[in-house]
């Protein structure tokens, strides 16, 4: 059975019995849907999400790049590799870092 989320993401082509995905279990989401790059997927079940963006200095009339970093949980159903362009939206907290989950794997 796959829920309806509420956001236009493609759903994942796996079932998995994971209660703290959006798609197969009992996870809501709301807030922000951010893109980013997968830097690390080294812990379990939890990826590190960057996203560039670029700031502007209006003293010095020049534009900065800076970056955000993301806890994101995976589910099972959702195969990661570093490099990755993914989709994550904002959930409640399901550790003390982590306060995302990812729904997408972007094609690129």
């Amino acid at each position: 059975m796959k829920n309806n989320i509420g956001i236009d993401v493609a759903s994942p082509g796996e079932v998995c019995a994971d209660r703290n995905c959006p798609f197969h279990g009992s996870l809501p989401v709301r807030g922000q849907v951010i893109e980013g790059v997968v830097t690390s997927s080294s812990m379990l079940k939890t990826a590190v999400i960057e996203r560039s963006f670029m700031r502007n200095t209006p003293k010095y009339e020049r534009k900065e790049r800076r970056f955000s970093k993301y806890h994101a949980h995976v589910p099972d159903c959702i195969h990661l590799e570093l490099g990755d362009k993914v989709k994550i939206a904002e959930c409640r907290k399901l550790a003390k870092t982590v306060s995302f989950v990812v729904v997408e794997k972007v094609k690129a």
